[in-house]
């Protein structure tokens, strides 16, 4: 099946010669940090996490977003989800493809990662996160694969498959867990020793990962002539309303708790990210923008007619996609290093190598999903034929 992702249009080709140039120029700045080292980053002593670990959280709730396609096909015979539940495997693949890479781009030296699986350490969250992350991907790969092989050829997948299957829905929900065990388990970090911290990962991440995926299913719909179905968009935009609704909930929640009890190493966190602290606001207005993009997403979202309506839909979801971006990102690790214990407020922004290296590696993972998208619409398209 692969010599389908070879047949394309002159736009198909536009598009992935304009994604290998973005890879690129992002693996040649890539290779003057591995010369310099993460002095050419925005990162310090008090911001050792920055922009590439944000990414790389977010992109592990969008990966785990898919298990909302998953859970309601498989266990459920929820048929309205079977045009679209591949192209959620394979936005999986291409999700963790690009958290594993923003792992290894974080480090000095990117071989250690290996350490995770040479010298393995269960106390350790990271060999958990490490471990979950691979079983999840190789999950998705092989399900993905297998079901759209049997599809192309007019059978059932193979019986070993459903157990996989079933296998990969926990593992949907273990590996944001995990990953945001990694930070509330850290004591001396106050804004992230929450026992919410999971929920509000798993909550946003069922948000921003179907909204995702509802976007790209635009996309599709317009630029090929597979339609993934309007029950099926209008079923998933169900489920970012509740996604996003939970969200903001658990965040009035922090709120509340972090204010009412008073706890000074805990409000400053938030006051830093939303009205500043000592005279330092770089995030302030990134944070009410994400704050105001929920609040107006979930409105439109929660009214029948502007959730039915295409345009409005599609706006809405990008309102969500970017909300819960910036907050689960910029906001969740920045807020969780300034201020630091010593009450010491070292901002963090960005540099530009760090953007340019960023958006490398998110076309990398933009040029694998729209292959395994090319293969799976062509066959799709082809059944649909009745060739």
């Amino acid at each position: 099946m692969l010599n389908l992702a070879l047949k394309g249009s002159r736009r198909y080709w536009i598009w992935m010669v304009s994604l290998v140039s973005i890879i690129g120029l992002g693996a040649f700045f890539y290779g003057e940090q591995l010369n310099l080292g993460l002095m050419v980053t925005g990162q310090s002593r008090d911001v050792s996490w920055g922009f590439y670990t944000a990414q790389m959280t977010f992109f592990v709730g969008v990966a785990a977003g898919g298990v909302m396609l998953v859970l309601p096909y498989y266990l459920h015979d929820y048929k309205k989800f079977g045009r679209i539940t591949l192209l959620g495997e394979f936005l999986a693949v291409a999700s963790i493809l690009m958290c594993f890479l923003y792992l290894l781009i974080h480090l000095g030296q990117p071989m250690r990662a290996l350490n995770i699986f040479f010298h393995p350490t269960p106390w350790s969250m990271l060999f958990w996160d490490g471990n979950v992350l691979f079983c999840y991907l190789a999950l998705n790969i092989i399900i993905g694969w297998k079901v759209l092989e049997a599809e192309k050829n007019g059978v059932a997948p193979p019986s070993w498959i459903k157990p996989l299957i079933y296998l990969s829905i926990p593992m949907a929900f273990s590996i944001h867990t995990v990953t945001a065990f990694i930070y509330c388990g850290l004591p001396g970090r106050g804004f992230w020793l929450t026992a919410i911290l999971a929920p509000r990962f798993l909550a946003s991440a069922f948000a921003a990962g179907p909204a995702l995926l509802i976007l790209l299913c635009m996309v599709i719909r317009r630029v090929t002539l597979f339609d993934p179905g309007k029950e099926a968009i209008q079923s998933l935009a169900v489920i970012v309303t509740y996604g996003l609704l939970a969200n903001l909930f658990f965040l009035v929640c922090e709120v509340f708790v972090v204010f009412y009890s008073k706890i000074p190493g805990h409000m400053d966190h938030l006051k830093y990210l939303y009205i500043g602290l000592h005279g330092h606001s770089a995030l302030v207005p990134w944070m009410w923008a994400s704050v105001s993009s929920m609040v107006l997403a979930v409105v439109l979202l929660l009214i029948p007619i502007t959730r039915s309506n295409e345009t409005t839909l599609f706006f809405s979801c990008v309102l969500v996609f970017a909300g819960t971006w910036i907050d689960k990102g910029l906001g969740m690790i920045s807020g969780g290093f300034v201020p630091s214990p010593l009450h010491h407020v070292t901002e963090y922004v960005p540099s530009f190598h760090e953007l340019i290296i960023s958006a490398g590696v998110t076309a990398l993972g933009l040029l694998v999903l729209t292959l395994l998208y090319k293969i799976t619409i062509s066959v799709k398209e082809y059944n649909s034929s009745g060739a």
